[in-house]
């Protein structure tokens, strides 16, 4: 199997790939035209990325049929342009959420304490003790944290060791759903009797209960600008905001106006309008206001998160060459457009499912699935095949009697 990889990548990671008897591409600084005329020359059928954008025209190259992210997010890859032509797109959750945590509280605590405040005066030579002495604290302070998955979760057990409550709003639950914690429960991982996560009903709840309002939304279209006036209205005067996750999920222009209005203070690690590549000028006029840290996007990037993603990449990798299959596949139909169910008993012998299918295109179904389950012996076999619609009792009839390997056919409603 070939595999292009057009982003650093951990050189045990490029070193596991080898000796499965991949042939490795590595060519990190490829993007825009240049990745796709890669792709394309290259014939690879695997493409591995970490922040470059994957495109439309990319996607063309006739032999790629999988996209790796090396991270969780997956905005920048083209998902609908992928799954339109056969393309899996798959990630790795959860491998940098540990990172992403710890820049996050680090960020409270650095907003909370003015830490840059205090060495930018120590580096001027001056001293004052009484300005930096004005530290509220984080112990009973509220945690308001939007998004619960991987990082959320680990944000949680944070805010457990600094004695934080924690609030919570997600997408994936909703008060009272089921596997949704409840006022009494503890965070995931954590013991019971450890302080309570509350579920709020909307952002809004959070906003208006939290000391500290942490971002850990995926971006998508229903969660693009999600943190608007409406939520940063709430926020209660000289509270924190956070974001580590992307800058498309805030409005920036309203956190400025309350950073201005109401002594809000902010820590961001992403921004709406980022430089394209590691380095270069950055302009951006909500990180020169009083109050607002920001660092250059380095959430995952810990030398812990970086060997995990890459592990994580892998096993994705070497998963689909050995079986065909792809773990975390993000862009396969959550529900599968088919209606019936053909269970086909046969012997196990050429040309069986060749009949079934000619059958199929011939009364104008399609198949949507299929799977061949094979008994010991290798004598005879059950086939599964998923079509659009009911097959006609005469089509049914002339499978059955179009092969003499075949024993059985009945159709089932899905």
């Amino acid at each position: 199997m070939k595999i292009l990889i057009a982003d650093t990548f951990e050189p045990g990671g490029l070193d596991l790939l080898r000796s499965a008897g991949c042939e490795v591409l590595y060519s990190p600084d490829l993007r825009d035209e240049a990745l796709a005329g890669a792709l394309r020359d290259s014939a690879a059928e695997v493409l591995v990325v970490r922040g470059t954008t994957v495109t439309a025209a990319m996607l063309h190259a006739p032999a790629l049929s999988l996209v790796v992210r090396a991270g969780a997010g997956y905005n920048t890859i083209d998902v609908a342009a992928a799954s339109a032509r056969g393309i899996f797109v798959s990630n790795c959750p959860g491998m940098n959420a540990t990172a992403v945590a710890e820049l996050a509280f680090g960020l409270i605590i650095a907003l909370d304490r003015r830490i840059p405040d205090n060495v930018a005066a120590l580096r001027e030579g001056r001293w004052d003790k009484r300005e930096y002495s004005q530290a509220r604290g984080l112990y009973g302070r509220t945690l308001g944290l939007l998004g619960y998955g991987h990082i959320g979760q680990e944000m949680a057990r944070r805010a457990q060791a600094f004695g934080m409550p924690t609030l919570v709003w997600s997408r994936r639950f909703a008060a009272g759903a089921r596997g949704a914690p409840d006022a009494t429960d503890a965070p995931p991982g954590l013991p019971a009797g450890s302080t309570a996560v509350r579920l709020a009903a909307s952002p809004q709840e959070v906003a208006e209960g939290a000391d500290v309002l942490s971002v850990h939304l995926a971006l998508a279209p229903e969660t693009r600008g999600l943190v608007d006036a409406s939520v940063l209205d709430r926020l209660r005067p000289g509270s924190y905001v956070i974001n580590t996750a992307r800058g498309e999920l805030v409005d920036y222009a309203a956190l400025a106006r309350v950073v201005a209005e109401r002594g809000i203070r902010v820590g961001l690690d992403v921004f709406a309008a980022e430089p394209s590549s590691a380095t270069g000028a950055f302009s951006d006029p909500l990180v020169s206001l009083p109050g607002v840290y920001g660092t250059h996007h380095i959430g995952a990037s810990t030398a812990q998160a970086q060997e995990a993603i890459a592990a994580e990449a892998v096993r994705v990798v070497l998963a689909y060459q050995r079986t065909g299959r792809v773990p975390n596949v993000v862009n396969l139909a959550a529900r599968s457009p088919a209606t019936h169910r053909l269970v086909v008993r046969h012997r196990d012998r050429p040309g069986v499912l060749a009949h079934v299918f000619d059958r199929l295109r011939e009364g104008g179904l399609n198949v949507q699935e299929t799977e061949n389950v094979i008994f010991a012996g290798a004598e005879a076999a059950v086939a599964h095949v998923h079509v659009d619609g009911r097959p006609p009792d005469a089509l049914v009839q002339a499978i059955r009697e179009g092969s003499r390997d075949i024993f059985d056919v009945h159709v089932v409603s899905i």
